[in-house]
């Protein structure tokens, strides 16, 4: 990424680019640069039922950097209505589906995802980024490292004396997704600071951070072909680089965000999407792979994939 396209996208966002710069220390060993080894995944179906949504709240920190994180999780009781706190966990064992949020948000912007991801079966942490205003710790790679911490503290709460204890799912791998600077610390994570963990992907809105590493990943990438904010055409050279499975669901004529928003014409094909392409990748649910295309089409959005 030049300079002048990271001044450009900081202007846009009306952010400064103070911050930290350079190579990132890996978290785990990152596989080499190439095609992956494709991990097996064992098929099953996901979860059919929506389920009534709990949430959990974490004081967790990296270093000085605070990571307050809400996890919303499936939860016993009738689906509908709003998270509860502290509410009993489903039966079941659940994957990981992790949402950051952009610039000027915190765990409860993107209510409309996280909310939709854990009623359909996953545990979703949603951390608030202590810079949410600081474009320049995303391209040094902190907000990408502070997402890897959140999924290791999410992921040893399986083993501790926590309620979600024996409830995670922490064989299937994780998935990861985000928008505008959450999104390209999703990419981040695929690239310049890799988290071999990762299963799926959904960077929304992001640009290209870099170069693949070679991760085991599913990615999909959602984007709005008039974006001002975060050029269209990185996140189409992001996807061109990428080995399969992706896939690219594109909302035709739609800014930065609207698509994100209920009442959106297509908002619910970016929601199709979304949980589906967890369910596939994260599930094994090849039921859920075979609805992405139907998910996705409407008046006003363009799908493309390479799912072998």
């Amino acid at each position: 990424m030049s300079m002048n396209r990271r001044t450009a996208l900081g202007a846009a966002l009306g952010l400064g680019i103070a911050g930290t710069t350079g190579a990132a220390t890996l978290l785990g060993a990152a596989p080499a640069v190439g095609s992956p080894t494709r991990r097996a995944v064992l098929p099953r179906q996901a979860p059919t039922q929506d389920f009534a949504i709990g949430v959990r709240q974490f004081n967790w920190s990296r270093g000085n950097r605070s990571l307050f994180t809400k996890i919303f999780y499936p939860a016993a009781g009738n689906p509908g209505g709003n998270p509860v706190p502290d509410a009993p966990l489903a039966d079941g064992v659940f994957p990981v589906a992790h949402w950051n949020h952009g610039a000027y948000g915190n765990s409860d912007s993107y209510a409309s995802q996280t909310h939709a991801i854990a009623s359909a079966g996953f545990i979703c942490p949603a951390p608030s980024i202590s810079d949410n205003t600081n474009i320049g710790s995303v391209y040094g790679g902190e907000w990408s490292r502070d997402v890897s911490e959140v999924i290791t503290r999410t992921l040893a709460l399986n083993d501790s004396g926590s309620p979600f204890a024996g409830h995670i799912d922490t064989a299937a791998g994780v998935g990861v997704s985000g928008h505008s600077m959450g999104g390209m610390t999703v990419h981040g994570l695929l690239t310049n600071w890799p988290d071999d963990r990762i299963r799926a992907a959904v960077p929304v809105a992001c640009v290209d951070m870099g170069n693949p590493a070679g991760l085991d990943a599913n990615v999909l990438f959602i984007h709005g072909d008039q974006d001002p904010t975060c050029q269209y055409s990185l996140a189409r050279q992001a996807y061109a680089e990428l080995p399969a499975p992706k896939a690219f669901l594109t909302h035709v004529g739609a800014d930065h965000a609207a698509y994100l928003n209920p009442g959106f014409p297509t908002f619910d094909q970016t929601q199709n999407t979304l949980v589906d392409w967890f369910r596939w990748s994260l599930y094994g649910d090849t039921a859920a792979r075979d609805r992405l295309p139907g998910g996705a089409t409407a008046p006003g959005t363009a799908w493309e994939a390479v799912l072998d």
